[in-house]
């Protein structure tokens, strides 16, 4: 609940510390923040393997993460429907990073797209050819009349950027990575990319209210912490 709180919504630790209280719960911020490092990435890949497959047409972008006069780039990829495929935090921006990222999306969702799309950043020409030289490659910008755009993964960004502020900054890679990947699982099953059904039988999308909806997705992270519970 802890991990799902703080990871789903604006909330810092001390909130969700002073939400726990009121639940007979005492723990410290810090607490908090161990459960998120360490449930948050398990709970993500658990989400993984019950999310829709993903489509064949990659859009690809880098959000900049600054905190003080760090900065560091979380690469991120949607496909055509709008399903986030993958993230990863880099501290460069750069060929290896590209890479990395491409290598780490097709192992994850064991697709090959057949297009990719991402803007003009030139390191992306020698990283898509060299991770999916089958794929065509094309680039474009944001504002396009016609044609291909980037526009669906610059939407996506907006909640990504919007829980960052609330946490002021990403202060390292491992750390940062592990959250980022916790928060992209969370919200994709807010946004129905991950099939509740294979988790809650009894739900059923097309009749479900916002209230239902919401009573599902506490019923999915029981299902799945019980679940990581057996297996440890």
């Amino acid at each position: 609940m802890a991990v799902r709180w703080y990871c789903s919504l604006p909330l810092s630790a001390a909130q969700v510390v002073r939400l726990l209280a009121e639940r007979n719960i005492d723990v410290s911020p810090r607490t908090v923040l161990n459960w998120v490092q360490t449930f948050g990435p398990q709970l993500a890949a658990a989400l993984r393997k019950h999310r829709r497959r993903v489509g064949r047409r990659w859009i690809v972008d880098e959000v900049f993460c600054f905190r003080g006069q760090q900065k560091l780039y979380l690469y991120r990829a949607v496909d055509q429907h709008g399903q986030v495929i993958d993230v990863l935090l880099r501290d460069k921006r750069d060929r290896a990073s590209a890479e990395a990222f491409f290598r780490q999306a097709l192992a994850r969702t064991d697709v090959t797209p057949n297009t990719v799309i991402t803007d003009h950043h030139q390191p992306y020409v020698k990283a898509v050819a060299a991770s999916i030289p089958l794929a065509r490659h094309v680039r474009t910008g944001l504002h396009r009349r016609r044609g291909y755009t980037t526009q669906p993964v610059e939407r996506s960004h907006v909640p990504t950027r919007d829980r960052l502020r609330g946490t002021r900054g990403l202060r390292a890679i491992g750390p940062g990575q592990r959250f980022v990947e916790s928060f992209e699982a969370l919200h994709a099953l807010r946004r129905g990319t991950v099939k509740l059904r294979s988790l809650v039988p009894r739900y059923r999308p097309s009749r479900a209210t916002v209230h239902e909806t919401a009573r599902a997705i506490v019923m999915a992270m029981d299902v799945l912490g019980t679940q990581l519970r057996k297996a440890a």
